[in-house]
């Protein structure tokens, strides 16, 4: 009854869940129920509006993409599902209804003993630390091996909001907020890694660019719509597009670069007397202690780089699967009914073999990407590989290019 109940609240998806526990959370906290709703109201609206201009974006973007790996003659067939498909499937293991309790209980015990500074109430993105805890099961057979890679990944991305809440402060403007997200909180690290290295470069190190300089140097034609619609030119010719699309896909992403701050707007109207209030309440019951509200990076969007960021980086992942195809083929272990999609050159053929890797050995069959597990025939009868230690099998789906294995 109870894994029923998670699993209806789950499925109403971060647009209802995220609202309700904003409403939870801010009642808790001693606000009037009308202010707790019509703030948790207007955060579900925000994200209505996100996931409309992503739409868009995606829509737009997508099929320009697709047709510039036509238009270049980069066979790729292999779909990466991004966070609609993979959220399902981590919320449909066996470790997934613990794990909630786990990360919250981690979150709770690292605020008592000051650990960190970070209240998550952004409770539908612990689906990724979830899916750390998924893999570690499904690899090594270990329930407690998965609910120990939810602790850890938890506690590490708790502290990662902690340690970047100035930049989320002082760059986005979020007073307050912390943006302790699974998996793009890591990337912080990485990107002060890199600004080290690059302060570190003559010459390099004397580049100030960003979407404020180009706004400045070049007036009305650096403006972010301009830009949008400049990057739309730009990926519709290179995806062999008539004039007519072009300029059709450049006004689409001329849109998405002007719309994307304005949706943000209802979030932040939402989450503006939460956090205040929040901040005040905490602070005055723990002695002064100064708290951050978690929250997703969705927020992070209502800023023009992150927008054209995002638009550069679709096409720019065209000749990176480009580069990838020259490598040998990687195959992703599909344990029972989940489905693991990867990028792949596809240059196998149905009934290779798959080189053990560890302990494990599987035998290789193709499958289309959008088929159904139950379509698939039967593993051959002299070449099923099992797990030395598990003694299960698992199937692959996708193509590559595999050496002879002696395993099978």
């Amino acid at each position: 009854m109870f894994s029923e109940i998670m699993r209806y609240i789950l499925d109403l998806g971060p647009t209802v869940m995220l609202p309700l526990v904003i409403i939870v959370f801010s009642k808790l906290l001693g606000m009037k129920l009308g202010d707790c709703f019509k703030s948790g109201l207007h955060i579900g609206i925000g994200f209505v509006g996100i996931g409309l201009v992503i739409g868009l974006m995606l829509d737009s973007i997508g099929p320009a993409a697709k047709a510039m790996a036509e238009h270049f003659q980069i066979n790729l067939h292999v779909i990466d599902v991004g966070w609609p498909g993979s959220s399902p499937m981590t919320w449909a293991s066996q470790i997934a209804l613990v794990a909630i309790p786990v990360a919250i209980g981690v979150n709770v015990l690292m605020l008592v003993t000051r650990m960190t500074r970070v209240v998550n109430v952004d409770i539908w993105n612990i689906w990724h630390m979830t899916f750390t805890g998924a893999m570690l099961h499904l690899a090594t057979g270990s329930y407690w091996l998965g609910i120990l890679g939810v602790v850890v990944h938890a506690a590490f991305v708790y502290k990662l909001g902690d340690w970047f809440a100035k930049d989320t402060r002082d760059y986005f403007g979020l007073e307050g907020i912390a943006i302790p997200h699974g998996s793009s909180a890591y990337l912080g690290p990485v990107a002060v890694l890199v600004d080290t290295i690059i302060e570190k470069i003559p010459g390099l190190n004397r580049i100030h660019f960003s979407a404020d300089d180009v706004q400045k140097r070049f007036g009305p034609f650096g403006e972010p719509v301009t830009v949008g619609f400049v990057m739309g030119l730009v990926i519709g010719v290179l995806a062999g597009y008539d004039a007519k699309a072009v300029l059709q896909l450049a006004v689409k992403t001329a849109a998405v670069m002007l719309l994307m701050p304005r949706v943000i707007k209802p979030i932040m109207d939402g989450l503006t007397p939460i956090a205040k209030h929040a901040r005040k309440r905490l602070q005055a019951k723990f002695g002064g202690q100064e708290f951050l509200i978690g929250l997703d990076p969705a927020l992070l969007l209502g800023h023009t780089s992150v927008v054209s960021a995002s638009l550069i980086f679709i096409p720019l992942t065209i000749p990176d699967c480009r580069l990838s195809t020259g490598e040998p083929g990687a195959a992703v272990r599909r344990p029972r009914h989940h489905r693991f999609l990867y990028c792949d050159g596809g240059r196998g053929t149905p009934g290779q073999p798959v080189p053990h890797a560890d302990f494990r050995c599987h035998y290789y069959e193709y499958h289309p990407v959008d088929s159904h597990p139950d379509d698939w025939p039967a593993y051959p009868t002299g070449c099923q590989c099992r797990s030395a230690k598990s003694r299960r099998t698992s199937r692959l789906a996708g193509s590559g290019r595999f050496p002879p294995s002696p395993g099978c």
